[in-house]
This record gives C-alpha cells, structure tokens and sequence, in this order.
C-alpha cells in the first residue's frame, strides 16, 4: 500500500515536470495535453469514483502549483470533478475492451476542459468564454486521446498493488 502511494506520487510530479516542460515545446494550435487529467481518468476508470475525484484533485493542485496564469484549485476542481464523473460511468462500461483508452481520454480532455473553462469564468477570469479556448479545449482533447495509451500504461503500473492482488487488502 505504501509503495503504491509513492507510486502515485512519483506519478503526478513525473507528469507536471512533463507537462510543464517538454509538452509547453510540443503545442499543437496552442494546445498541450493535460497529462495528469489523463492519469485521473484512468484512476477513475480503474479504481471508481472517489479514487478517481481524490487523485484528480490532488494531481490537479499539482499541475495549478506550476500554473501561475489560473487560480489555485481551478485545475484541482475540473480534475475532481471529471474523475468522479467518469469513475461512476466505469462500472456500465465493458472492461476489457482493449483500446478504450484514447475514447476515455478524449471524454475525460473534454469534460474536464469544458468544466476548467466554465469556473474559471464564472469566478471572473479573462478570456476563458470565447472561442479560442472552446477550440483549445477541442485540440487538447484529441491531443490527450492520442498519448493516452501512454499515460495510461503508466497510471496502471503506478496503481499497481500487489497485496490487493494476493489478497491481502
């Protein structure tokens, strides 16, 4: 179980110093993945709802720490909110359907930009209603399906518990 947790958090900071580094050079029409949103959608497919929302929360205050642009939290509510959202769908969704990756990624990109963008401007940020971020939001969504194999291959070894396997819980 210990091993488990520093997994997860080796996981969000490996995938903030990604994001904030590597993927800020890699933009695509301005966009860049959001890659800890990613990692909280395959928590959320995995684990269920409340796994889903508390990884999405902590990941998420992980990635607004590096974000001086937003409002702290912003990203820790959207990536709660969406790990809840698709941690309940998980249990009606078939789960060995191999390559469901990018379409939850793609669900997960959309609902979190979406719920980002609408905070964000109702709590009175600039910019966030128009249609430059609505597209934003659309790229990066396609952006997330098309690395979310990856990320979620890596959410998945870090998630790994062996005791749970055992039995041991």
């Amino acid at each position: 179980m210990v091993l488990r947790r520093v997994r997860l958090v080796l996981l969000v900071i490996t995938l903030v110093v990604l994001e904030n580094t590597v993927f800020r050079h890699l933009r695509i029409f301005d966009a860049i993945p959001a890659l800890c949103l990613i990692a909280t959608v395959a928590i959320a497919y995995e684990e269920g709802p409340q796994t889903g929302a508390l990884f999405g929360f902590v990941s998420g205050l992980a990635t607004d720490m590096l974000l001086s642009a937003t409002p702290a939290g912003l990203s820790g509510l959207s990536f709660a909110l969406t790990g809840y959202l698709l941690g309940v769908l998980q249990g009606g969704v078939i789960r060995e359907v191999k390559g469901i990756s990018p379409l939850l990624a793609l669900v997960g990109g959309l609902i979190g930009g979406t719920i980002f963008l609408v905070v964000g401007g109702i709590i009175g940020v600039d910019g966030f209603f128009t249609l430059a971020q609505a597209r934003i939001v659309i790229v990066a969504a396609v952006y997330d399906a098309a690395i979310a194999p990856l990320v979620f291959a890596f959410a998945r070894w870090a998630n790994h518990d062996p005791d749970r396997d055992r039995g041991w819980r």
